[in-house]
């Protein structure tokens, strides 16, 4: 009998009524046998609850009584499984059945931490536009350290259809080894719960990679996804939500950034980083209290830096290759290993 790597599915949930129940159901439809689910809601006022209870037969459910944020809440969910592998699930987003069977037959490389499929775009109303849209091939960092998901909101011509190493994969829908999380977590944290929401997964895409993990694309593991937060929607977006983005932006980089890579994009990024001050201090009033937490999250922050760049194992130059103006992947070298996930 074959022995297969267990997988949990990890979910958040927060005013989740319109898309979680699709979302259970095509988890649940899986064809991989080796699948278990934990959803965390974050105190949803919602008909979540409700919903979620319609579903506690198959899935464990945890109802927080607070809204402790995303990367808590999947700290919560991964805390409560020994799977071997952890995919971090966004409720917008619908699985096609072969979605974790196909993540999981990329995984024989031993250097790699996580896996990424490739992501189409779902609209608010669960309708698949036609011709398909991108959402996500995974995620790439620019020099002045943005970071944003491969052919976004582009027409799927097949112009990413090669198995490759990216920078990272989107939280909305990623698989994580548990061996790479528990290698990467501080103080037991596998995202940092000071982010609360937004760029967490960027965050631990750095922190991983610094570490010497891969992330493969897997073109072969589809899914689709309502996309919420854009770069272009940002004027629609909550306050707290952007607060938390210009938090987290400084945050990221206080962790994560090396000196020779600042020194090789500072212009780049004093640049940006003037930009987003300004930005702040002439329209977007809301976002300056970004500034004093950080400010008071210093030492904690300054102290996980230290903690990540004693056990970083690549060079400054394997880093710095990720950084780039368009997005950067790198080819796999030994495609015909990916097989069956027995």
């Amino acid at each position: 009998m074959a022995v297969y790597p267990t997988v949990s599915v990890t979910i958040v949930t927060f005013n989740s009524s319109r898309y979680i129940a699709q979302c259970l159901r095509h988890v649940l439809k899986q064809d991989y046998p080796a699948v278990d689910v934990v959803v965390v809601d974050n105190a949803s006022g919602d008909e979540t609850p409700a919903i979620l209870r319609t579903f506690e037969d198959r899935v464990q459910v945890v109802y927080n009584t607070t809204n402790v944020g995303f990367a808590t809440g999947q700290n919560q969910a991964m805390s409560l499984t020994k799977a071997d592998w952890l995919l971090a699930l966004n409720p917008d987003v619908r699985l096609t059945p072969s979605f974790v069977s196909s993540l999981i037959a990329a995984t024989s490389d031993e250097r790699i931490g996580s896996v990424c499929g490739k992501l189409l775009t779902m609209t608010p109303a669960l309708e698949i536009p036609d011709p398909p849209m991108l959402d996500s091939t995974g995620i790439f960092f620019t020099p002045n350290l943005r970071h944003f998901d491969r052919g976004s909101q582009l027409p799927d011509h097949g112009q990413y259809e090669k198995l490759e190493y990216v920078f990272g994969g989107t939280g909305a829908a990623c698989l994580y080894r548990r061996r790479m999380l528990d290698d990467i977590a501080i103080s037991g944290e596998f995202f940092d719960a000071d982010f609360f929401a937004y760029r967490e997964d960027a965050d631990l895409a750095w922190r991983a990679q610094l570490l010497g993990w891969k992330c493969l694309y897997n073109p072969q593991a589809v899914a689709y996804h309502v996309r919420h937060v854009l770069p272009e929607r940002r004027s629609s977006l909550s306050a707290l939500i952007n607060m938390h983005s210009v938090k987290n932006r400084w945050l990221m980089r206080i962790k994560n950034i090396t000196w020779d890579l600042y020194l090789r994009h500072c212009i780049a990024i004093t640049a940006r980083d003037a930009l987003v001050i300004g930005a702040c201090l002439v329209r977007e009033f809301s976002s300056l209290r970004a500034f004093l937490i950080v400010v008071r999250l210093w030492p904690s922050v300054w102290a996980k830096r230290r903690q990540i760049m004693q056990k970083r194992r690549v060079s400054d130059d394997y880093i710095a290759s990720w950084f780039a103006a368009k997005p950067v992947s790198s080819p796999l070298l030994n495609p015909q290993q990916v097989g069956s996930p027995d």
